[in-house]
């Protein structure tokens, strides 16, 4: 399957990793499931990927309150991203974006702009050898506002020096989706791995 891309004159490239350049929210879900167990918490499938997106202390806070629990946002973040670490070996490139990044690397820029750390966007990116295509890399704790808050992409246009209008995104969520329609970008829909299908999106 091919990633039809919106039609533009684009400067430059942004992604999502996780779901988008990462197919790795597979191994994710499972990171969650096996950090929210010491907690005696589920974090079901259907659930975890209708939540993608969201910042790791918002999606701790909503479970508890939902389950009555006090889970410690802090301890349940650091045991997830230690499980996912052990998972990282397994993980693979999305295709379809990937074949994108090759084509246009050397002749666009690009930056990723991701809701996980720093530490796990660059282990990601370093296991599927695609660290060094990225010159901006925009993650948790570099905005203030989250996904759908178009904050993130817009530094990493200001980063970059591109207009935001020249910036085509790819993203795998309703979230960031939002982020880069409110930042005046056209979008590019990275289905799950279950529906590799998708359109392209322009901002009116």
């Amino acid at each position: 399957m091919t990633l039809p891309l919106p039609d533009g004159e684009f400067q430059a490239y942004l992604f999502d990793c996780d779901g988008t350049i990462a197919d790795s929210m597979p191994l994710h879900h499972v990171a969650w499931q096996r950090a929210l167990g010491e907690w005696g918490c589920e974090l079901p499938e259907e659930l975890f990927y209708a939540w993608g997106g969201r910042p790791v202390a918002d999606i701790v806070a909503t479970l508890n309150e939902r389950h009555g629990l006090a889970m410690p946002t802090e301890a349940v973040a650091r045991l997830r991203e230690d499980l996912f670490q052990e998972l990282l070996p397994q993980v693979a490139a999305v295709p379809e974006v990937l074949a994108h990044i090759h084509e246009a690397h050397g002749r666009l820029p690009f930056g990723v702009v991701s809701g996980s750390t720093r530490e796990s966007v660059t282990a990601s990116l370093t296991a599927l050898d695609l660290l060094d295509r990225f010159d901006v890399l925009v993650c948790a704790g570099d905005y203030a506002r989250a996904k759908p808050d178009p904050e993130s992409y817009l530094l990493a246009a200001r980063l970059l020096d591109v207009p935001a209008r020249s910036c085509l995104v790819f993203e795998d969520t309703d979230l960031g989706i939002q982020a880069a329609t409110a930042a005046g970008m056209a979008s590019v829909r990275v289905p799950p791995p279950w529906r590799r299908r998708t359109t392209g999106h322009r901002p009116a």
